[in-house]
């Protein structure tokens, strides 16, 4: 199988820490490529017509996409039922939990994207809105913790230190200090550890 991959994508990280837990990262080709939102990847497009990345192609030559339809069909492969557990409650809490974490991801990126613009196009009150949606969810998140190693748990972890790499000022820590000791205990992790962005 091969992997269209970079190093500081949140999503490939979700992927690859996936893949580690299941213990089927070894049988992953990564294919490194470059992405801009402005140009796409002919080789990424050719492949995923949103031209995003992560996508898998198969041993059969289909391509998968997007990352959690990847971690599933990792998963299967595996016949793991712990990353998407079997019984229906835990089952749309990890998936719900993994929805927030990439919604929270929407946000941040989008708040990128926009002090990227030359700042007379810069609309302060759209990235106060996303800002916002971070907020929310660390307030939520702090009493909501995830449960085991699940994908729920893995894409916050995944957004969480994207976060920490693209926006080390944050200050997340202080508003949701028990999501922070969960944090710090789920990093230690060697799939974690070992898929950090590049410093």
């Amino acid at each position: 199988m091969k992997i269209f991959y970079s190093p500081n994508s949140p999503y490939v990280r979700k992927v690859m820490i996936t893949a580690i837990e299941l213990g089927n990262d070894q049988q992953l080709e990564k294919a490194p490529v470059t992405l801009s939102p402005y140009e796409p990847n002919p080789l990424v497009t050719a492949e995923n017509p949103l031209g995003k990345i992560p996508v898998l192609v198969t041993g059969q030559g289909d391509a998968i996409f997007d990352s959690v339809v990847i971690c599933e069909y990792l998963a299967a492969q595996a016949g793991n039922k712990s990353i998407f557990p079997a019984d229906a409650a835990v089952r749309w809490k990890a998936l719900s939990l993994n929805a927030l974490a990439d919604g929270m991801l929407e946000a941040a990126m989008a708040m990128r994207f926009e002090a990227a613009r030359p700042e007379q196009y810069r609309y302060a009150k759209w990235s106060e809105a996303q800002g916002g949606k971070l907020d929310r969810a660390f307030a939520w998140l702090d009493s909501h913790l995830p449960d085991g190693v699940d994908i729920g748990a893995i894409a916050l972890a995944s957004t969480l230190g994207w976060l920490d790499f693209r926006f080390p000022d944050l200050g997340w820590r202080d508003k949701a200090p028990r999501l922070a000791s969960w944090f710090s205990v789920f990093s230690q992790r060697e799939s974690f550890a070992t898929t950090a962005p590049p410093a």
